[in-house]
């Protein structure tokens, strides 16, 4: 895994080499172990890397047989030993044994086209000296980011935004636009990104940039299909199908020339995965795990039954509220963008915990949730579609109980307050975002705390809108779930918890993680099955859980959903809070920074401090305005120090042509 930056257009080689190298320092807890750059009149690439495979002779950036292509990469090729063979029958020669070499010559033989073939997760960058064109790709659904922004007519690229801060003249301010989609949806509209002039490299996407345009193209979307081409009805055949898959899914993803752990959470994916990484390598196995001080959060007990049953070697880490105030700048820094939540927090102290014993490698459950109907807001879209054949139900909302026991407010209401909550356009069936409309509507309710600036700025700008339209013919005659499932894949899933919680947070630590559940080949068979082999009534991830009789402890097996969820409530507006945090909170520096109204903000931390009456929303609002005030300050006011000479990497390999 590494951290890849670079740039495009007429450059000065001299000052470009000092340009990669500062740009390449702010990114380099995502790759400790070598570093390197190319330089021409025209581009420049450069590499941080952490070496996991071919630990001698990966170094970046690697060239073709005639120095034609030269290459960066991000990322892990699972299938590249099969890639390999095939491109030495076309006679090919490789300098290394790294899966970036086998890219390069793919890319050689069948340009983008090549991207069909990697079974991986990657943002890749490639310079072809002969069309004086740069090459960029990111995975089918975003597992590793890329960024790029223009800067007069230089075109830049990283892996990392904070990259582009060590960039001569780059000065960044928030969009508007997407602050309002953030505090909407918990991320931007793809490409968008909180900075303006800002964008990602969308998932399933690469570009062609060379002097006449800068082009996107999509290799790969979500496969969905209508209820009557669903592929598998028949548990049966779809569990020995799924497990075919998963198995070699997991096989890929223990190849490595570093040793590799796993994640064990307590709850079913990880134990999954945990399952069948036993089953392929028999050997004692590292597993890591996150409790909390604060018992509402905490699942060390069903860590402990796993642990116990696999027989692993076992490490946790327990997290308070103090340790997710102390780290939350950080969490912030790395995360570069705005949070709603805290959970990014425990998961960085966890891939620091893998740090500290010396693993680089972690498989993790990530993407079982979203593809077998394991989300809440899966059965609450069920219910409602129920509920709204009978509106007037007296019966049918209680349903909603069962869904959010650890939520007081809820699993205590009464049946006409359960309609005032989630009766929000009970009857919109047919939109195409109808299973999230309630939760983005109340999300939404954060911009009541912007300034009347920005207020006055998005006046006509709705995201929900905005996306509903987009969506309208997109996701016409789908079933209930496929709809759902879209959404929390292409936007959730992808932009918040793959990067918030998922890359930055282990890269921060220089920890990869692999995700089985999210092999394409898994992704495109789950999107086939029909609904009931997904969530059956209420019961979510009814095929895993069949699949898994007998070969899980049962009170992991069938025990209830808990979303990993990480303390809030009054944790930002205690006695305790670091300094920096209450400077970020202070009137002056609300006013300053211009981006809420200080006034509101006011308000609220009065409300949470009396812990009267307090919401998600007020949780959610309070995060989001300090991790926004906090972006503001690293990103915008520039608050972090100068890089001296004495903090530069060490550059492993320089090209200059």
């Amino acid at each position: 895994m590494c951290g890849i930056a670079g740039f495009y257009g007429d450059l000065k080689k001299e000052q470009s080499v000092s340009t990669l190298q500062h740009m390449l320092t702010r990114i380099k807890h995502r790759g400790p172990d070598q570093s390197g750059v190319y330089v021409s009149n025209k581009v420049g690439l450069g590499s941080v890397r952490l070496s996991i495979i071919d630990l001698s002779s990966g170094v970046m950036p690697i060239s073709n047989q005639d120095d034609s292509l030269w290459i960066v990469f991000n990322g892990e090729i699972y299938n590249y030993v099969e890639l390999r063979e095939d491109l030495l029958q076309k006679k090919y020669s490789f300098k290394t044994q790294s899966d970036t070499e086998v890219i390069l010559h793919l890319y050689a033989e069948y340009g983008p086209e090549c991207l069909n073939k990697l079974n991986g997760q990657f943002a890749i960058a490639i310079w072809d000296k002969h069309k004086e064109e740069l090459f960029l790709a990111r995975d089918r659904v975003g597992i590793r980011p890329l960024f790029y922004s223009q800067n007069d007519n230089v075109f830049l690229f990283a892996s990392e935004i904070k990259s582009f801060l060590e960039y001569p003249e780059i000065n960044l301010k928030f969009s508007n636009k997407a602050l309002s989609e953030y505090v909407t949806f918990w991320t931007a509209l793809s490409p968008n990104t909180v900075f303006e002039d800002v964008f990602e490299v969308p998932p399933g996407t690469y570009m062609l940039i060379n002097s006449e345009e800068v082009k996107s193209v999509i290799y790969w979307e979500l496969p969905i299909v209508k209820p009557a081409d669903y592929e598998f009805t028949n548990l049966e055949d779809a569990t020995k199908a799924f497990e075919d898959i998963f198995l070699d899914s997991i096989k890929l993803r223990l190849r490595a020339d570093v040793p590799v752990a796993a994640y064990l959470s307590g709850g079913i994916d990880s134990s999954i995965t945990t399952s069948f990484i036993k089953q392929v390598s028999p050997k004692k196995l590292r597993t890591f795990s996150i409790g909390f001080t604060e018992k509402d959060f905490d699942e060390s007990s069903y860590q402990n039954i796993a642990a116990s049953y696999f027989n692993t070697e076992h490490s946790s880490v327990t997290c308070s509220e103090k340790d997710i105030s102390n780290h939350f700048k950080d969490v912030v820094w790395f995360a570069e963008a705005p949070l709603l939540r805290t959970a990014p927090t425990p998961m960085s102290l966890l891939s620091k915990s893998v740090k500290d014993q010396n693993i680089k490698v972690v498989i993790t459950g990530e993407g079982a949730d979203e593809l077998l109907g394991g989300y809440n807001i899966f059965k609450e879209t069920k219910i409602k579609h129920f509920w709204a054949k009978d509106p007037n139900s007296k019966y049918r909302p209680l349903l909603l109980k069962r869904l959010y026991p650890y939520l007081p407010q809820i699993s205590k209401s009464s049946s006409n307050m359960l309609k005032m909550f989630f009766g929000y356009k009970l009857n919109e069936t047919q939109s195409p975002i109808y299973s999230h409309l309630l939760r983005w509507h109340n999300t939404s309710r954060i911009k009541n705390y912007f300034s009347n600036t920005i207020k006055e700025n998005i006046k006509d700008y709705s995201p929900i809108e905005n996306l509903e339209n987009q969506l309208e013919s997109r996701l016409k005659d789908f079933d209930y779930l496929t709809k759902a499932q879209w959404l929390e894949i292409h936007l959730f899933m992808s932009g918040y918890l793959l990067s918030s919680q998922g890359d930055r947070m282990g890269m921060a630590n220089s920890i990869e993680g692999r995700y089985p559940f999210l092999d394409h080949r898994v992704i495109e068979f789950c999107m086939k099955l029909h609904p009931d082999l997904k969530l059956k009534g209420l019961n979510e991830k009814y095929l895993l859980k069949k699949m898994m009789v007998g070969r899980l402890p049962e009170e992991i097996l069938n025990r209830s959903k808990q979303a990993y969820r990480a303390p809030i409530r009054s944790l930002f507006v205690s006695n305790d809070l670091p300094e920096y945090l209450k400077t970020m909170l202070s009137e002056d520096y609300i006013k300053e920074f211009g981006v809420f109204n200080p006034e509101h903000v006011k308000n609220l931390q009065a409300k949470i401090t009396s812990n009267k009456g307090v919401s998600e929303i007020d949780n959610m609002a309070m995060t989001a305005i300090l991790s926004i005030q906090i972006l503001y300050d690293l990103f915008i006011n520039k608050s972090i120090p100068k890089l001296n000479p004495d903090q530069l990497i060490a550059l492993d390999k320089i090209i200059i042509e």
